[in-house]
């Protein structure tokens, strides 16, 4: 079904012959024996692989300023970052170098750069797509996601990708339907919720107005528009900066220089493993191993990781509640558009913030679907998320690609 179609892959994914070096010195000269699931899919598809796109080391990062290698560009404005950590992939289908690309979103990682690059930007389902061959950052919260021009594109590819894999005990063994068959373009009687938690002193005054616009737009079509709440969200980010951290120091306690990857060569294996890991791991990536270590150590282990597992489930009751009276929930993706290369790289905390609004659907292993909604006074793409239930993929589809069709936002291209 792909075939000849031109498509990138986000360099966390293993590629058989071909490097991926998750954005890390430590990793720099890796190249896998195997391929990743979703990319042997793409394969079998017949689609055409153009290569490797550029991401936050580790895909710990939300500007892709965190790899080790260079900084991407966002193509709307090569000053500003074009978001992470999935940017060079959300830059590669903006720009028009691949029709589509894979992406991986662990706390929006796919969702906010298609924001930034306006562009469609999907994270399934937890469990949706293997994660066989994805080089691991926070196991319980990484998804495989695709990025496209336009919501067709992005069922297309999802169709591809999805499925059981016996090769990962995550990976959920239900039946892929045919998402395109969802594209209906028809939204009468759909409930959207909207949440009051998502619309936020400090955030962008032009993104609060592009998505109240595009919810006019989707009553106009026929949805019913009912605001709920999502009471924990502002527990969302510190509880996602204990378990993915914590998640983190475990999954990258493997990369020690003895098997395969960097190896700084020391007299004791001790200061071997130290000195790989000091010169292998950038700033953010030991700032996270460092966090995620304290937060599951003996005396602190109930105080912070514990006590976030809980407030976890708080958030997951959210929206299974709010799923009970509304069919998707629409929010901003972000609370503002690209920001500028170097501007907020000394701020971990403001660069935090930028996935604000994403990171609750990993939490909760719920699908959201960003795509663009409007542009702001300096031409920058604003991006509008749908959110919907556990497999409830098709019913995101749907409202993304009935909104799509009744607006022509999707169709602009940046001035490259």
């Amino acid at each position: 079904p792909l075939q000849g179609i031109p498509l990138a892959v986000k360099d966390v994914l293993c590629t058989a012959g071909v490097p991926t070096t998750c954005g890390s010195r430590i990793l720099e000269d890796f190249v896998p024996p195997y391929d990743a699931t979703a990319v042997a899919r793409l394969k079998a598809a017949r689609a055409v692989l153009l290569g490797k796109t550029n991401t936050d080391e580790f895909a710990m990062g939300s500007s892709t300023e965190n790899s080790a290698f260079f900084p991407t560009r966002n193509p709307w404005d090569l000053s500003r970052v074009p978001g992470g950590s999935s940017g060079g992939s959300a830059a590669a289908v903006a720009a028009g170098e691949c029709l589509g690309a894979l992406g991986t979103d662990t706390g929006g990682s796919v969702r906010q750069p298609a924001a930034f690059c306006g562009v469609v930007g999907l994270k399934p389902t937890y469990g949706r797509v293997s994660r066989y061959g994805l080089v691991a950052f926070a196991s319980s919260l990484d998804q495989v996601g695709v990025l496209a021009k336009d919501v067709t594109d992005t069922a297309i590819l999802l169709g591809v990708i999805a499925g059981h894999d016996p090769l990962d005990s995550t990976s959920v063994d239900a039946s892929v339907p045919d998402y395109t068959a969802a594209l209906t373009g028809d939204i009468r009687g759909v409930r959207i919720g909207v949440p009051r938690e998502y619309f936020i002193p400090g955030m962008q005054p032009e993104v609060e107005a592009a998505v109240r616009a595009a919810l006019d737009q989707l009553a106009d079509l026929g949805a019913e528009v009912i605001e709920v709440s999502l009471p924990h969200t502002d527990y969302a980010l510190p509880a996602y900066y204990l378990i993915a951290p914590a998640e983190a120091s475990a999954n990258l306690a493997r990369y020690d220089g003895v098997r395969y990857g960097l190896r700084v060569e020391q007299p004791t294996l001790e200061a071997t493993y130290e000195a790989t890991r000091g010169q292998g791991f950038g700033p953010e990536v030991k700032r996270r191993i460092m966090l995620g270590t304290y937060a599951l150590s003996a005396g602190y282990y109930d105080a912070y990781y514990l006590k976030a597992q809980k407030v976890r489930t708080l958030i997951k009751q959210d929206f299974d509640r709010a799923f009970e009276r509304v069919d998707v929930i629409v929010a901003p993706t972000t609370p503002t558009t690209a920001f500028r290369l170097g501007e907020k790289v000394d701020d971990p905390i403001q660069m935090y913030l930028s996935d604000v609004f994403t990171l609750a659907a990993n939490l909760a292993g719920i699908c959201g679907v960003s795509l663009p909604c409007g542009f702001d006074g300096e031409g920058l793409p604003i991006g509008m998320q749908v959110m919907g239930p556990a497999f409830g993929e098709e019913t995101i589809l749907r409202v993304a690609h009935a909104y799509e069709q009744a607006t022509q936002w999707h169709k602009r291209r940046p001035p490259l």
